[in-house]
């Protein structure tokens, strides 16, 4: 119907703290309740706002009406509304009806010293007559960033759409059924602040972000040439556990270099590890298995977000199992299957990795018949991660590695 009818102003407490309840309900056309909208605010608020110009409440409580009544139209392309934006209401006549404090604040920086309400807005040299005609024109939100005096300007225009014209519009659709008549703005809100100091230090910060990606990224292309020259040592080395030694060196400098990879797109923190275990796994099949073997390495599991640091480790970690599960689990056989696999517990993490191999020696005792590989995940789980660490012989190998999930801000 577009009509609100409001419950009475009710005071409840929440968490020791005075808060004014309404209750607004939604109505379809039929007049069927739809929805109901509380709106909250702390008492001194509320108190507040009865208190503010009558022109201020009538042309807020119209912009809610038509709010409700989805006539409201492209706000969804508008950056958040804050405390620190000035509110001025401009009438369809184009004269200032209100401005809040911060308003004033900030048309005296844009030397206007005196009260601007009653004033056309015709007379600022400003953009504000430009955004509040097409507004009226088009009857759908603006958003504008403008340089002034030396400052940067984000203004945003809302229409506000009076209950009267839906009236108009009931008696537009019975005239002309089929038409499609649009509801026309009586006033426009403009929100606007001072977007200076927000745009330099976000212009700085991209700055260092993108300082950071070129570090990672040249830091990758070192990691990667260091791999290629032992790769290289290994090739001309005479004996075979010489070479094997130098293969597994440059495996774990490649699941590093992964990482970095990933930071050198997005530096900001924090890294699926799941997509670095992609990564690792397609390097150790192209560089450990041969071609005409039947293996099967995959990754499953849920994303899993962590920051660098810890990305890091778990990279290393999936490295050393993985290609353990190759050489060892799989060993000479012909054919085989390697999974890794992710669970999110919500505040810790399982990584597995599962061959279907012959499984653990009998006596096995990881404390003390460890390879290097082993030994170095043990160290890594338990020192960095803080985790715990084990291994299963059940049809295969089972290798599980758990640790709780950092902190907000911790690595």
């Amino acid at each position: 119907s577009g009509k609100l009818h409001t419950a009475a102003m009710r005071t409840i407490a929440v968490r020791g703290a005075s808060i004014a309840r309404q209750i607004l309900p939604v109505r379809n056309a039929r007049r069927e309740l739809i929805a109901v909208v509380a709106m909250d605010a702390y008492w001194l608020a509320y108190e507040r706002h009865r208190r503010r110009s009558k022109v201020f409440q009538d042309a807020l409580r119209q912009f809610a009406a038509a709010f409700l009544r989805g006539e409201v139209r492209g706000g969804r392309g508008l950056r958040p509304f804050g405390e620190r934006d000035g509110v001025m209401y401009v009438r369809a006549d184009r004269h200032i009806g209100y401005m809040s404090g911060i308003s004033q604040s900030v048309y005296r920086r844009l030397v206007y010293r005196d009260s601007l309400v009653g004033r056309r807005v015709t007379e600022l040299d400003t953009v504000d007559h430009e955004m509040v005609t097409q507004v009226l024109n088009e009857g759908r939100c603006l958003e504008r960033q403008d340089e002034q005096d030396g400052l940067t300007w984000i203004r945003r225009a809302l229409p506000v759409i009076g209950s009267s014209v839906t009236l108009w519009r009931s008696i537009g659709r019975r005239l002309h059924p089929g038409r499609a008549l649009p509801a026309r703005a009586r006033g426009v809100f403009i929100l606007i602040h001072d977007a200076t100091q927000a745009l330099q230090a976000q212009l700085e910060l991209e700055s260092k972000m993108a300082m950071l990606r070129e570090v990672h990224h040249r830091v990758k292309n070192n990691l990667q040439v260091v791999a290629s020259l032992m790769r290289l040592q290994a090739r001309r080395a005479l004996g075979e556990e010489t070479k094997a030694v130098l293969e597994e060196s440059v495996n774990r400098i490649l699941s590093v270099a992964v990482v970095h990879e990933f930071l050198s797109s997005d530096a900001g923190g924090t890294i699926n590890v799941r997509e670095v275990a992609r990564r690792i796994v397609g390097q150790l099949q192209q560089g450990l298995i041969d071609p005409s073997k039947q293996m099967r390495l995959t990754v499953s599991g849920p994303a899993i977000w962590l920051p660098a640091e810890r990305a890091t480790q778990c990279a290393l970690v999936i490295n050393e199992l993985v290609q353990n599960a190759i050489q060892h689990g799989i060993g000479e056989r012909r054919r085989g299957e390697v999974v890794v696999e992710f669970i999110d517990h919500g505040d810790s993490v399982s990584i597995i990795v599962a061959d279907d191999g012959q499984g653990l020696p009998e006596g096995f005792e990881l404390e003390s018949d460890s390879n290097l590989g082993l030994s170095i995940v043990k160290s890594m789980v338990e020192r960095d991660l803080k985790g715990e660490f084990e291994l299963q012989s059940a049809g295969g190998t089972r290798a599980i590695v758990r640790f709780d999930k950092p902190t907000v801000g911790g690595m």
